[in-house]
């Protein structure tokens, strides 16, 4: 079992507004050093419930960031994983082989996921009953996999992120509300995907939710991706509004319980 612990925090605390931090934070699993980023307001003196970000394809970016920053100032303790390794933040087309290895070996993907998920845990404003996962693209695959890997969850949040699976029967390892956030239009999960996602859900009597945004296609949350949706990949704000309502909504309610 890969057992992490946390190495120690970079740098000084980046306050990005009254009582909010955010900082880079190593921490070591399998003889690997990862390199996360965490935010939370230090004016909170309670045990926060917390979420686990997980990156898109290219590793760890200003998206995830922004992110953890939005949800801090929510209320929540937010560690944004690093799946990859320090230092490891590779460009397309490097990217899409780096992801292609842990889509290819989900064991390694879970172990790198349970790895930051330790680390969340185990920080001192973390409420260990009440932690979430959220991923975008590559990180959306990674929280629905960290989910069938039997993780204690309360919810685990896709966007645009691919819903297949290589042991669909690992659906009932899952304990929580699961939230697939999908562009109706994204050409990179097709329609089999889709129905299979549901239908192994349902057999395995998960709590899930699976939004489509017409219009929409793969990536609709990043800016970056431009305004062309002919390119497969473009930013859509309406579907980006709509889906953060959709994960707070789910936040709201599963940390309620």
């Amino acid at each position: 079992m890969i057992r992490p612990f946390l190495a120690f925090v970079l740098s000084t605390a980046l306050p990005v507004a009254a009582g909010l931090i955010e900082r880079p934070v190593e921490y070591q699993a399998g003889g690997v050093l990862f390199e996360g980023w965490e935010a939370f307001d230090d004016k909170n003196t309670t045990r926060l419930p917390a979420v686990l970000i997980v990156h898109q394809w290219t590793g760890i970016s200003d998206h995830e960031k922004t992110s953890a920053r939005r949800l801090a100032a929510m209320g929540y303790n937010v560690l944004v994983a690093d799946v990859y390794g320090k230092g490891v933040r590779p460009q397309p087309p490097e990217a899409g082989r780096e992801a292609g290895k842990y889509k290819k070996d989900r064991d390694l993907l879970r172990a790198r996921l349970l790895a930051g998920l330790k680390v969340l845990q185990e920080d001192p404003r973390t409420d260990g009953s009440r932690i979430a996962c959220m991923g975008y693209c590559f990180g959306g695959m990674a929280a629905i996999e960290l989910a069938r890997a039997g993780a204690p969850l309360r919810a685990a949040v896709s966007f645009h992120g691919s819903l297949d699976s290589p042991r669909p029967q690992d659906g009932a390892n899952i304990r929580c509300r699961i939230l697939a956030l999908h562009g109706a239009d994204d050409p990179f999960v097709p329609a089999s995907d889709l129905g299979a996602f549901e239908q192994k859900m349902k057999q395995a009597g998960v709590a899930y939710k699976l939004v489509q945004y017409p219009g929409a296609v793969h990536a609709f949350t990043q800016r970056a991706a431009g305004d062309d949706p002919s390119k497969s990949a473009a930013y859509n704000e309406a579907a980006d509004k709509a889906s953060w309502e959709e994960m707070k909504t789910c936040f709201g309610d599963v940390f309620q319980r």
